[in-house]
C-alpha cells in the first residue's frame, strides 16, 4: 500500500501510467466495449464505473492541451449523464472535451497506451484522456 494513491490505482495500473509519456492515450471503457480485441495492454477493473476510474487516474495524471479527453457520440448525438458524469470526472467542460463516433473511438483504441475496462453498464461510458506534462508548474 502507499499512502496518498486512489485505491483503485493498482499497481499495475499505476506503472503503466508511469511509463506513458507526453500525448500518449489511457482510455477508460464500459463493460460493452470490445477491450481484448483491441488492447495492447489492458487493466480490469470489475465493479467500477468508468467515473470513478476515471476520478481515480486525474488523481495522478494531468491531462494535455484542449482537447485532452474524448466521449464516444451517443447513437442519438444526446450528452448521457454518463458522459456528464465522464467530464466532471475529467474536470473539463463539454466545450473542451472532442465527441468521435464509435468505429473512430474503435480506431483510437488500437493506439492507446493502456484500456482499463471497467464494469460500466451505462451505454456510452468511454474515454479517452491524453497525458499532459508532468512536473514543476514553474517549469
Amino acid at each position: 500500500m502507499l499512502q496518498g494513491i486512489h485505491p483503485l490505482l493498482t499497481g499495475e495500473l499505476l506503472m503503466h501510467l508511469d511509463e506513458m509519456g507526453h500525448s500518449d492515450t489511457v482510455i477508460i471503457v464500459d463493460a460493452h466495449f470490445p477491450a481484448s480485441r483491441l488492447a495492447e495492454r489492458l487493466i480490469t477493473l470489475p465493479g467500477t464505473t468508468s467515473p470513478e476510474v476515471l476520478a481515480a487516474v486525474r488523481s495522478v495524471l494531468p491531462l494535455d492541451d484542449s482537447p485532452a479527453v474524448d466521449l464516444m457520440t451517443s447513437a442519438d448525438g444526446t450528452v448521457l449523464d454518463v458522459q456528464r458524469e465522464l467530464l466532471s470526472a475529467a474536470g473539463v467542460t463539454e466545450d473542451e472535451a472532442q465527441f468521435v463516433d464509435r468505429f473512430g473511438f474503435y480506431d483510437d483504441a488500437e493506439d492507446a497506451y493502456v484500456i482499463i475496462r471497467t464494469g460500466e453498464t451505462r451505454k456510452y461510458g468511454c474515454v479517452i484522456v491524453r497525458k499532459g506534462l508532468v512536473g514543476h508548474p514553474s517549469a
